[in-house]
């Protein structure tokens, strides 16, 4: 049985297909057409998930849809009528997008898919959410916590959801909380985002990143936006925001009576702490915006914590599912782990919109279909691959001087030697990512062992300083280096989707992966999920000593993450990169 998920139409689209209850590919449409964030229809996502699996878009079973796009124009049109005449850009803009192509989705689908009305089915958008990370995960049984921006009407939820491996037909989930539209933790996390100068869905993990320079000072300001019961409910004050009424401004002239004018977007980052032989006024300026970012920060923590705890009061179970934009904070997520009575909890790579494809086609298969579950997401590399001679003709092209390396044992050899000599290592092997995240077949990796790696490669990417970049470390040492117990049953940790203190030890060892506070939002690998990633940190640790490497994205500001091996080479002529490895080609830019 052949099942293909699909999201689209609001940010970071994608396709996946599933092979009797089994993943087979998944991939967000930014990837093809280079395009960060693409929200179109997934026409290039689509044909690579068929074409993986050999099959043609007339020989799946179904096509199921992430969301329920008439329960979400129903809320636009609610949300217009009850604001008019304040919400008429929103209605003008919104009417213009809905009639052009979001109200037709179920006809762009059969029409490119070629199947018949009856094998196309659609979830809701928090569902789609919770059995992403359900039903990827290891668990029998687990709470669910969903929260993102807004789905159809819901923005949050808590609920339970139980697994049958065994055929017994018992799978479900029940969302028994639900927070409605215009109460979102997700749109005012995104409100502090544009205030602070960065691109709403785009730039809330430089807000994340900012706060580790600033005080939560400005905490009494912010739960005057929000309410947070003890029982993980909230509501917002409306007076402050315009997402619901303007299609342009999240936030409105109260909002910034209340914290001051808002960061021009671009501006150099730097505060007394960073910088004291700077200290001045915009230094300063830069320190409130710090202490702002700080304070969004912890209130979106303590809400997540309340939520997370009555979700556990509410189930009794150890174990917790996470998904939604909002599971992407691993600041949260490591609080979550440590703060509250849950053993474990699992966040699938792609938790923000893109994984809903993955969640809803879940859906259908194990709750809509009843079919046993068979698959655990223990990976992330389910996107597309290129041939060594695809390879070959994309250097041939560019004119780059090039070896081939036969010798696994030399190819990694390479690599380390460079990354020791303080080179910055390009390395591009497999099939790409599922999610945000680079982790290890897209990358740019450097020595952590040099704090001026952190500087270099933000020149080399193009990117502001002061965002902290990722350690990868062995599993099995994970623990000497880094505030986590028992790091082989922690998911998130696998995806970067989890931070965690550094000991205070370490820290000097591995100044180049540390942030400002002492933490770093950590990668664990071993052998059985990247072979090739994985020896090259185990060749680095018997050169060195230390079983880290610096990780970070291979691509530039503002491009999505590279995919074929034209991308990669382009990013490399680009970029400051001194040498890249492209499955067993060496490539550099000598003469």
């Amino acid at each position: 049985m052949h099942i293909l998920g699909i999201s689209c139409f609001y940010h970071d689209a994608a396709a996946v297909l599933l092979e009797d209850g089994m993943l087979v590919a998944a991939a967000e449409e930014e990837r093809f057409t280079r395009q960060k964030h693409d929200f179109s229809f997934p026409r290039h996502a689509i044909e690579f998930c068929l074409k993986q699996a050999g099959i043609r878009g007339e020989d799946l079973d179904y096509a199921v849809f992430y969301e329920k796009p008439l329960l979400k124009f129903e809320r636009i049109l609610m949300t217009c009528l009850a604001g008019f005449p304040r919400t008429w850009s929103v209605f003008r803009e919104s009417m213009i997008a809905w009639f052009n192509e979001k109200l037709w989705i179920k006809n762009h689908i059969l029409d490119r898919l070629g199947i018949s009305p009856e094998k196309l089915l659609f979830v809701e958008h928090h569902l789609s959410h919770a059995a992403s990370a359900f039903f990827c995960s290891p668990y029998e049984e687990a709470a669910i916590l969903t929260c993102d921006g807004v789905g159809e009407w819901t923005t949050a939820a808590l609920g339970q959801a139980r697994a049958d491996w065994d055929g017994t037909g018992r799978n479900q989930i029940e969302l028994f909380r639900e927070v409605k539209f215009p109460h979102s933790l997700g749109l005012l996390y995104s409100a502090f985002t544009a205030y602070l100068g960065f691109r709403v869905n785009n730039g809330e993990y430089k807000v994340m990143g900012m706060a580790a320079y600033g005080e939560p000072g400005y905490l009494d300001q912010v739960y005057s936006l929000i309410e947070v019961g003890d029982d993980g409910g909230f509501r917002l004050n409306m007076d402050y925001f315009s997402f619901h009424t303007s299609a342009q401004r999240t936030f409105n002239g109260r909002f910034v009576e209340l914290f001051g004018p808002p960061r021009i977007r671009g501006a150099e980052f730097f505060t007394p702490k960073t910088h004291p032989d700077r200290d001045g006024a915009r230094a300063r300026e830069n320190q409130r915006y710090a202490d702002i970012a700080a304070s969004i920060q912890h209130a979106t923590e303590e809400a997540l914590l309340k939520m997370a705890r009555q979700a556990y009061e509410r189930t009794g179970l150890k174990q917790l599912c996470a998904a939604g934009g909002v599971a992407l904070n691993c600041v949260a997520n490591g609080r979550i782990l440590t703060e509250t009575p849950f053993e474990d909890v699992y966040i699938q790579p792609a938790a923000g919109d893109s994984g809903g494809a993955l969640g809803a086609a879940l859906y259908a298969h194990h709750v809509l279909l009843g079919k046993p579950r068979r698959f655990i997401l223990g990976h992330c590399f389910w996107g597309q691959e290129y041939s060594v001679d695809e390879m070959r003709a994309a250097l041939d092209g560019q004119g780059f001087s090039y070896l081939w390396v036969e010798d696994e044992e030399q190819l990694t050899d390479v690599a380390v030697d460079a990354l020791v000599e303080g080179k910055v290592v390009g390395w591009y092997n497999g099939r790409f990512e599922w999610g945000p995240r680079a982790l290890g077949n897209r990358s740019i990796l450097a020595d952590p062992r040099r704090a001026e790696m952190k500087e270099v490669i933000a020149r080399i990417k193009l990117r502001q300083p002061f965002l902290p970049f990722a350690p990868v470390v062995l599993e099995e040492q994970a623990g000497d280096y880094f505030d986590l117990c028992e790091p082989a049953r922690h998911y998130p940790a696998r995806y970067m989707l989890l931070v965690r203190q550094i000991h205070e030890d370490k820290r000097a060892v591995i100044p180049a992966v540390t942030h400002i506070n002492g933490s770093g939002p950590m990668q664990t690998i071993r052998r059985e999920w990247n072979p090739r990633y994985c020896r090259v940190v185990e060749k680095f640790r018997e050169a060195t000593g230390v079983p880290v490497l610096l990780n970070t994205s291979l691509n530039l500001r503002g491009e999505p993450i590279v995919n074929t091996p034209q991308n990669a080479l382009d990013t490399f002529g680009r970029s400051g990169i001194d040498l890249l490895v492209m499955d067993r080609f060496v490539v550099t830019k000598d003469g």
